[in-house]
């Protein structure tokens, strides 16, 4: 095998001290007549690319930036609205967005919103739970349901061939369920496993905890249903919540990649007798910050540190400003993938996970509503290391509240990477539909996204630190799961902060 191998070996030694001039030319060969050699430069050669292809007509180049299909809005003599984008190409995604979610639930109804969302897509009026998913496949359609504090969302995206049939399919969902005491019982049953499991799962049980204690009102109920809740809610309360909230005036039917006039002519044929509720005024809520910490046996010791984001998202300005501190601040794991775009030059993944090893995470996150919100770090760390964590979180936000501290290139990048994402999701036809329904029950209209973009650009540094510096003049809101002994006192962080 190796005496095979030899005739190879000396070629490609050969070959290598050729390449590198240590090996002795060949005798050239006897050079060709002057009048023999024909030399064809590239600028006469047909062949050359340097030249357009003779006969060859080339379409004009697309624009860098083109025009997105404006955004149609119809409204229904009985409120509903009806919101379409057109979009190129084979598929469209349809959603109803409702302004419905655990800030209108007291008292007997807590927990309603979460069952509402595993009750999804179940037997109606007209069609079985089984006969709802066969006819789905046959279209190849796929359908989602999720419910968050202050909307809820159906939605189905699938060819546009199909939408006749998957709008009438979805619309049956949403406007006759029939909520049968066998199906809620078996839906509380999963409930029920699903908050034991939220025991264990911290990340999840946090930032449930947040709202929790950071809030006192409406943004306080639980999103999650507690298992009080669980052993007294029943079909007649579920019914009951879902008449009183699922009405007319307070829904809209969205729709990305899909023709206005057409959608509108399926839609309001099927729509227009649902009836109207009275007008209901979006319950009150107010920050008080706070502090949480459940015991639980783990190496690994988890905190979240938060504060008010006043204003919320109908303070547009300062809602785009807190999205470019969480892009600069960014964060991550410690075992983040690497490349472009993945937040290695954040600062918190230059500050604190490149320095500190023991780290096993550290990121900045928001949860914003439409009136308030929440703005912080969550960390994961050994017990021993958490305490010098918080420390490290208190450090990093009151250095982003300090002029100076910030630079420009890092301002920059932040503000660049936040564009390319927005503008990048906004590709997805299941992005842009929610996009649409969630800003019509926001704002009472779609903004165009050149007016947040312009928003993004005019920020400045000072915009920065300003706005920082009013986030961190509320309350801390500190939430801990694990080894709580070591995480140091709230009145600790509070006297920090002063």
């Amino acid at each position: 095998m190796l005496v095979g191998m030899l005739p190879r070996l000396r070629s490609s030694t050969r070959l290598l001290r050729k390449l590198c001039g240590l090996e002795t030319a060949a005798p050239a060969a006897p050079a060709a007549p002057a009048a023999a050699v024909r030399r064809i430069s590239p600028a006469d050669d047909p062949s050359s690319l340097l030249h357009p292809l003779p006969d060859l007509d080339l379409p004009p180049c697309l624009p860098d930036n083109l025009d997105r299909s404006p955004t149609r809005i119809t409204t229904l003599p009985n409120g509903i609205r009806i919101a379409t984008e057109d979009v190129p190409g084979p598929s469209a995604c349809i959603g109803f967005f409702v302004d419905s979610g655990s800030v209108y639930e007291s008292g007997e109804t807590t927990g309603v919103s979460h069952l509402l969302e595993k009750m999804a897509f179940k037997d109606t009026k007209y069609r079985k739970h089984r006969n709802i998913i066969n006819e789905l496949e046959l279209v190849g359609g796929n359908i989602g349901a999720t419910c968050s504090r202050e909307q809820m969302v159906y939605s189905c995206d699938m060819l546009k061939a199909y939408m006749p049939e998957a709008i009438e399919i979805l619309i049956d969902c949403v406007r006759n369920p029939l909520f049968l005491p066998e199906e809620v019982e078996r839906q509380l049953a999963l409930a029920r496993e699903e908050v034991q499991d939220l025991q264990n799962n911290p990340e999840k049980f946090i930032h449930e905890q947040l709202n929790l204690v950071g809030f006192s009102g409406a943004l306080a109920n639980p999103l999650i249903a507690p298992e009080r809740a669980l052993a007294r809610i029943n079909d007649k309360i579920i019914k009951k919540f879902y008449h009183e909230n699922f009405t007319a005036d307070r829904v809209v039917l969205a729709a990305s990649g899909v023709d206005h006039e057409r959608f509108l002519g399926y839609a309001d044929f099927l729509l227009n007798d649902w009836h109207k509720g009275s007008s209901v005024e979006k319950p009150k809520s107010t920050y008080v910050g706070g502090d949480s910490r459940h015991r639980a046996d783990s190496d690994m010791t988890h905190v979240a540190l938060a504060f008010e984001v006043p204003g919320g998202w109908l303070q547009e300005r300062d809602a785009t400003i807190v999205t470019v501190i969480q892009t600069l601040m960014g964060g991550g794991g410690s075992f983040s993938s690497g490349g472009p775009g993945k937040g290695m030059h954040s600062r918190l993944y230059l500050r604190v996970l490149n320095e500190y090893h023991s780290v096993q995470s550290f990121s900045a996150f928001s949860n914003v509503f439409d009136n308030s919100g929440l703005f912080g770090i969550y960390m994961t760390t050994p017990s021993s290391f958490i305490s010098k964590a918080v420390d490290i979180a208190i450090r990093e936000m009151i250095a982003v509240a300090t002029p100076g501290e910030v630079t420009e290139i890092e301002l920059q990048r932040a503000k660049n990477s936040t564009i390319s994402s927005v503008l990048m999701n906004l590709e997805s036809r299941v992005i842009v539909a929610e996009d649409i329904g969630r800003q019509l029950l926001t704002y009472g209209c779609r903004k165009p996204i050149d007016h947040f973009l312009q928003c993004m650009e005019e920020i400045t540094l000072d915009d920065i630190a300003a706005f920082a510096r009013k986030m961190l003049s509320s309350k801390p809101t500190l939430v801990s799961w694990g080894n709580v002994n070591k995480v140091p006192p709230y009145e600790y962080v509070c006297k920090w902060l002063r």
